[in-house]
């Protein structure tokens, strides 16, 4: 995954084992983004959210990925700026070419966004 200064989202560290994936972040509140969503009240939008998880996926499966599914995408508390350093952990299962996921990203013990649902490797 490309790390430069124009990403939302720059990533500390990657813990990869066993189907679980851990993932330290933090937000760039200086995105461009922030500047439609929602000047003056930043909020992190949810597709971001979504993205960053294929991303990982992606590399950590060395494959591409399409969103098949969402069963579950519960946005429970919103990431603002302040909320430094965040969580994203991922449990998936690998069957043929669709990946099972469950995962959820938290700032300390409050967890801010839930996600279940498939993906599945696509050509390039």
């Amino acid at each position: 995954m490309a790390q430069t200064d124009q990403n939302i989202f720059k990533i500390t560290q990657i813990v990869h084992e066993n189907g679980t994936i851990k993932v330290l972040f933090d937000v760039h509140f200086e995105h461009e983004i922030f500047k439609g969503h929602f000047p003056g009240e930043p909020v992190v939008p949810g597709a971001c959210l979504l993205q960053l998880i294929k991303e990982v996926l992606e590399e950590a499966s060395a494959t591409t990925l399409q969103l098949k599914k969402a069963d579950q995408l519960k946005f429970i508390n919103m990431i603002v700026p302040g909320n430094h350093q965040l969580v994203l952990e991922l449990s998936y299962k690998l069957i043929e070419n669709e990946i099972s996921v469950t995962g959820k990203i938290a700032n300390a013990e409050v967890v801010c966004f839930k996600f279940q649902g498939s993906f599945i490797k696509t050509a390039l």
